[in-house]
């Protein structure tokens, strides 16, 4: 039998072979992917554009990808636009991918960075990240490292306006501080607050006042509870950095003292006046007790008294007096 011919016509068409087919699929399938790169492609041309003017490193392969994974890709390159301007070239585009993936601000991790950068302040990306993914705000910590902040203690929001302290004299000082603080990147995560500052601040001052032996001391040089306060290192564990503590007002309050005093002496007087009642009242039950036995010796008396006629006549009887008073002699 002769060899079939693979362009034999069957019904005047051609028949071809199976990996042919193959090919013919696999090159429409190419042409198809192409043609969406391409639209694709036509829609981010001006985003690539930018990203390759500023150096940015971002392929039009990248771009599209982000695109189909529904990441922003105008976030993605403005962000690495930025940070390639500002000098930071070692994030990596994946890392920024990531981060916007994760929920995290990206914008606002990239300005932290480069104000960080020309601030001469070590921070990398993967502190700033993990810094905005635990809901701090990485800018403003930044921010605050170059232009600390200042703290009023006690906080007037809870309602009280001065820290109340009594020195060893009994006079109380009703002071009001200032605290200037940096933030500490290296401790952001996990740091305790500024709520803590406050407390912290605030604690230190009353013992330092309380720790004067007169109120004339703090009065004359309140830099002393402001030294007291910053030697005892109250800022540890803390997300800040105390640069002063400063004392911006102090007031004489009540004399505590005196009225503790006061009070002691009115409190003795009542525990004497108790005391004196209660001697007074066992007295009053001595005697009434007192009485009670004359009442009765009285009454033993009377009725002594009264067995005595008694016995006179059964002496009368007995013989044993007469009546013209002679004794009897004998029974």
């Amino acid at each position: 039998m002769a060899q079939v011919d693979l362009l034999a016509q069957v019904g005047n068409r051609p028949v071809r072979s199976p990996s042919q087919v193959a090919i013919f699929a696999v090159i429409g399938i190419v042409i198809l992917l192409g043609l969406v790169f391409l639209i694709l492609f036509v829609r981010y041309f001006k985003l690539w554009l930018r990203a390759f003017v500023t150096r940015a490193r971002i392929s039009p392969l990248a771009i599209v990808v982000m695109g189909l994974r529904k990441v922003n890709p105008t976030a993605i390159v403005d962000a690495k636009i930025s940070a390639v301007q500002a000098g930071l070239t070692d994030i990596s585009t994946a890392a920024m991918e990531a981060h916007f993936l994760a929920g995290g601000n990206l914008q606002r991790c990239i300005r932290a960075l480069i104000a960080a950068h020309r601030a001469r302040i070590p921070l990398d990306w993967d502190t700033a990240a993990a810094i905005d993914l635990a809901g701090r705000d990485v800018l403003d910590a930044v921010r605050t490292s170059v232009d600390p902040k200042v703290i009023d203690c006690p906080d007037p929001r809870l309602g009280r306006g001065t820290l109340d302290g009594v020195a060893k004299d009994g006079i109380q000082l009703k002071a009001r501080a200032r605290v200037t603080v940096r933030t500490n990147l290296s401790q952001l995560i996990g740091g305790a607050t500024e709520d803590t500052i406050i407390a912290r601040v605030g604690e230190g001052i009353v013992s330092a006042i309380g720790s004067c032996q007169t109120h004339k001391e703090v009065l004359a040089n309140p830099m002393l509870i402001a030294r007291a306060v910053l030697e005892k290192g109250l800022d540890s564990q803390t997300a800040y950095e105390i640069v002063s503590i400063d004392i911006a007002d102090i007031d004489v309050g009540d004399n505590v003292g005196a009225r503790l005093q006061a009070d002691q002496a009115e409190a003795d007087v009542r525990v004497a006046r108790a005391k004196a009642e209660e001697r007074r009242a066992e007295a009053v039950a001595t005697e009434q007790s007192m009485r009670a036995r004359t009442q009765e010796n009285r009454a033993k008396v009377v009725l002594a008294e009264a067995e005595i006629p008694r016995a006179m006549a059964d002496a009368f009887r007995k013989g044993a007096i007469r009546l013209n008073g002679d004794r009897s002699h004998g029974g």
